[in-house]
């Protein structure tokens, strides 16, 4: 059964970018995995198709046209939740989509076929995804820095329980956790 997860790094107090929407700030963490495979590699071959909202996929066509670097993702389907007009990179298999989650889920889940679904990016997908129901694992690698403010890992309506799955430490202060992720169940009602 296909899996909605949502690998993302984010600072120990919750941001994933600072208050100017940068990254800037973890570059200095991009060795933390030196000595073993980075994890996002290993998860990448995990997943067939990613979904992503359209700030993070601006984000990332900026950093590859600066860099010169090609589309990284060009074995997987790429959805992007956008509100504008984007143009995808040439020849890459990019759709781009409109409205709620709720209407797409199930097209995202039957084109990763038995392979699972990176939630790409942002706080903002990830929260209407949780809300849905839709998102099962959250892979939160901790860069050991504070923020203070900026953009949160997610934005939920609602409570979210989490179940710790995994959790391993990689050097300089860096952690990958793993959670199944489960609404919490709604509060009882005490009358007196």
């Amino acid at each position: 059964m296909t899996r909605f997860r949502y690998f993302v790094t984010a600072s120990v107090d919750g941001y994933i970018a600072d208050e100017q929407d940068s990254l800037d700030w973890m570059t200095v963490f991009d060795d933390y995995h030196a000595g073993v495979q980075d994890p996002a590699e290993v998860f990448s071959n995990e997943v067939a198709a990613l979904v992503m909202g359209a700030d993070a996929y601006h984000r990332l066509t900026v950093q590859m046209n600066r860099s010169g670097a090609p589309w990284p993702y060009v074995d997987k389907t790429c959805w992007v939740f956008t509100h504008r007009e984007l143009t995808a990179e040439s020849g890459e298999d990019i759709k781009f989509v409109r409205g709620d989650v709720d209407d797409w889920v199930s097209d995202i889940a039957a084109n990763a076929g038995d392979r699972d679904v990176w939630v790409f990016g942002g706080g903002g997908l990830a929260g209407q995804l949780a809300d849905a129901g839709h998102l099962d694992e959250l892979i939160l690698i901790t860069i050991p820095v504070l923020l203070g403010g900026g953009r949160p890992l997610a934005s939920l309506r609602a409570p979210m329980g989490m179940t710790p799955t995994f959790t391993r430490e990689f050097g300089r202060g860096v952690r990958e956790t793993r959670y199944n992720l489960s609404k919490p169940p709604a509060p009882r009602r005490t009358e007196y």
